[in-house]
């Protein structure tokens, strides 16, 4: 069912033929294949990984595989077709404070969790990287819109057209998760850290920007994720395999994410109605009998 706002009432509708379920696997397959072979070709690329990681367009890829041939839904659900229209319309400046406020409320709290149990918390100064910040920081971001344009503006809002918020960011945030494959190769805590952090993270994302849509989605979606890479780049070591900081970070995740849906659960729910049926063809008013030519010589059908 699709939800539509009319009139300040949202009403529900049929979604498209099929469901969200053919559009849904054809993306996530692309993207799991694009991720893989764009990995495969960085290094002949000379593309630094410290910049920006090919793997990021895979998801970039996928909703253009399926634009191909479902264009209009496509563009319907980047603008923002699905979903609940019009909530939290009217505070983005709020909306967009919060939800990049999280992100930096995660990196501190992964750092202060990891400070506690280590003892201390290494940082690597921005000039130390191998190359300059300013050009990380800008291509992070473009790499993270690379993601976020499949998680949380195609995926998300297609799945929101069957389920409620949390339940949609649930399994994008567990697709998001496991379509980072290399991930899997490590300790098992440590993937499992991981995959509470990226649903953590989705149900954040997926609350804050419920009714949003088009380039302001993508830019808050992409800053958020931009904003966890750089933090984590400057102060932690997860990348190494080391399982102290994911779980960290996977546990900071969780507790923003619980913060977020509690104030989903705290905020007052649109009216749902039906969508109206179609209204029944008039009967053909009466013609006076002054008006009315002559009578019929034959009843047709008799």
């Amino acid at each position: 069912m699709v939800m539509t706002r009319v009139h300040g009432v949202e009403r529900v509708e049929r979604a498209g033929r099929g469901g969200p379920w053919g559009a849904a696997g054809v993306f996530t397959a692309v993207a799991f294949v694009a991720a893989g072979a764009l990995g495969a070709v960085q290094p002949a690329t000379g593309v630094p990984a410290e910049v920006v990681q090919l793997t990021q367009f895979g998801p970039a890829a996928g909703v253009g595989a399926v634009a191909l041939y479902r264009w209009r839904r496509t563009r319907e659900l980047l603008r923002g077709g699905g979903g609940r229209e019009g909530r939290g319309r009217g505070r983005g400046g709020g909306r967009a404070a919060a939800l990049l406020g999280s992100a930096v409320l995660i990196v501190a709290l992964t750092v202060i969790a990891y400070g506690a149990f280590r003892g201390g918390v290494g940082f690597t100064p921005p000039g130390a990287l191998h190359h300059p910040f300013v050009l990380i920081a800008a291509a992070q971001l473009v790499g993270a819109c690379g993601e976020e344009i499949g998680w949380r503006c195609f995926l998300q809002p297609l799945l929101r057209t069957r389920f409620g918020t949390i339940i949609s960011s649930v399994l994008v945030g567990s697709a998001w998760g496991a379509w980072h494959v290399p991930v899997f190769a490590q300790a098992p805590a440590y993937a499992a850290g991981f995959l509470v952090a990226t649903v953590a993270m989705s149900v954040v994302l997926g609350v804050a920007l419920d009714g949003t849509g088009g380039p302001h989605r993508l830019l808050l979606a992409g800053g958020f994720h931009t904003l966890v890479n750089l933090g984590l780049l400057l102060f932690m070591d997860e990348e190494s395999g080391a399982v102290t900081p994911m779980l960290c970070f996977g546990l900071s995740c969780l507790v923003v994410a619980l913060a977020w849906a509690a104030r989903s659960a705290s905020a007052p729910a649109p009216a749902l109605v039906p969508a109206p049926a179609p209204k029944p063809a008039r009967a053909a008013e009466p013609v006076p009998a002054s008006e009315a030519g002559s009578a019929p010589t034959t009843l047709h059908g008799t």
